[in-house]
């Protein structure tokens, strides 16, 4: 424990953010990083717990508490203080892959369990991750580091999102040959597509794909393995397969009006955005503009979060949406203590937007959609929503009308999207996931693997990291009969 009295002196200092209503006017990430100085005194403020329930990654009443990847937290807060952020550095990527996606996008599950924050404000854990690992890349301590040596064993990844890239890394560094197939026009997955550029900028992404491909990952793109590759094409040119193709079927609305033009998956939306972005420079007609229009979401999560982002740039009339739950408590309730996940109402980017430019908290809540109403051409002009009862039934009565000429789903997703399971003739859980050996990563199929999303559902950018580096520690068990992973 480098500064013993830090957590007294020092209090927390987040990054800083842009502005609201500046930054809607981008699509660039708007959190500052501060200062060296600034970073080592937050560093200072870790106690070093002799139990660091900040790296446990514990099940507590059903949620997990503390980091999955079990960073070693105490350990590199502690070298950022003494400004040794090389060794910090080091301590880091023992255990996390690509700690740059992680600090902008994890919504900070050791930070919920800090000691720190049983009676004050946890540690900046995720940005000391962050300071610590763009230090690096300014410093030129991330040069590419091929493998020394090969073992002649050829794996394929299918998807290129968290889980894959993180099985791909580490199979590579083994010393295996990998290639990963991705059916987009660029490698990424999630992080490429799913994630919007004011959280997680293109560059960062395309700035680690390079680095795995100068040592040695081979990317194919445009390849839709199930369609365009069929399993038995894979079996016959690779050793093991690794299937992490994400949890790609999202929830649809059963309601009258559904075939109505003007409705979107969230997904596909925030993807067709990026896509035009990158590509198109988002010149009209290139994407789903939500410009001029009044914009209903249907989902409280973080992509109904960054669907409100995002129309809010786009230029959107209005924008509300839709929560089925009942609004979160502001403060801990008392059957929520500490160190379990604070179910507490969270006002995320997108929301602090909203609330700038139209004056009013987009959420409402305990609300669905009974019913959407078109015009003469088949377009979308109104949502029919409903009050819902604490059993989730519709209450009789609650029905209102809202204006609307787009609105995007953001329910969640159902599991992986059936036809590369079923390619391979896959086992499924009763969830649709594809199931797998228990604790392991294996299928019914042998030399076939899946990890991330498809395994366990839809999660964090944190579980499917650590899901493709239990995927890559099974594979090399099976092609090599013992692993170092």
């Amino acid at each position: 424990m480098g500064k013993p009295t830090g957590f007294l002196e020092y209090q927390r200092k987040g990054n800083p953010s842009e502005a609201p209503l500046e930054r809607i006017q981008h699509y660039n990430e708007f959190h500052p990083r501060l200062s060296r100085d600034d970073r080592r005194r937050q560093g200072a403020r870790c106690m070093a717990c002799g139990v660091p329930f900040c790296q446990s990654g514990a099940v507590l009443n059903g949620m997990v508490s503390g980091c999955p990847l079990h960073n070693l937290v105490p350990e590199w807060n502690d070298l950022i203080y003494t400004g040794n952020f090389t060794h910090a550095l080091e301590r880091l990527l023992k255990t996390n892959n690509f700690p740059e996606f992680t600090g902008r996008v994890c919504p900070a599950l050791c930070e919920a369990a800090c000691t720190c924050g049983l009676h004050g404000d946890p540690v900046t854990v995720r940005e000391n991750e962050l300071g610590i690992i763009e230090d690096a890349w300014e410093r030129g301590l991330m040069a590419p580091c091929p493998p020394k040596a090969r073992t002649g064993k050829k794996v394929a990844v299918v998807g290129s999102g968290p889980s894959g890239l993180a099985c791909a890394d580490q199979l590579n560094r083994r010393g295996h040959w990998v290639t990963v197939f991705e059916r987009e026009d660029r490698p990424g997955g999630l992080l490429m597509y799913g994630i919007p550029n004011m959280k997680l900028e293109k560059t960062i992404v395309q700035r680690r794909l390079d680095r795995m491909a100068a040592e040695g990952v081979t990317f194919r793109t445009g390849v839709d393995v199930g369609h365009d590759l069929p399993p038995q094409a894979l079996g016959e040119q690779f050793d093991a397969v690794v299937l992490c193709c994400g949890a790609a079927q999202p929830r649809d609305l059963a309601v009258p009006g559904r075939e109505l033009e003007g409705v979107w998956f969230a997904v596909d939306f925030l993807k067709e955005t990026t896509r035009s972005l990158l590509t198109h420079n988002l010149a009209e007609g290139t994407y789903p503009s939500a410009k001029g229009k009044r914009v209903v979401i249907v989902g409280g999560g973080d992509t109904g979060n960054d669907c409100v982002g995002t129309c809010i740039r786009h230029g959107c009339a209005s924008v509300v949406q839709l929560e089925m739950m009942p609004k979160a408590p502001d403060q801990r309730a008392e059957n929520n203590p500490w160190p379990e996940w604070p179910r507490v109402c969270k006002t995320d980017y997108g929301h602090e937007e909203a609330i700038a430019r139209f004056g009013y908290d987009p959420r409402i809540y305990e609300t669905t959609v009974a019913e959407l109403l078109g015009d003469e051409q088949g377009k979308l002009k109104a949502v029919k929503t409903v009050k819902l009862g604490s059993d989730h039934t519709p209450l009789p009565g609650t029905e209102e009308v809202l204006d609307c000429e787009l609105l995007l789903i953001a329910a969640g997703f159902l599991g992986p999207q059936d036809y590369v399971p079923e390619a391979f003739q896959l086992e499924r859980t009763p969830r649709s996931c594809v199931k797998t050996a228990e604790g392991g990563y294996a299928t019914n199929v042998p030399g076939v693997f899946a990890a991330g999303d498809m395994r366990r559902g839809q999660s964090l950018v944190v579980w499917a990291i650590q899901e493709g580096r239990g995927a890559a520690r099974d594979v090399d068990q099976y092609l090599m009969g013992y692993t170092n992973l």
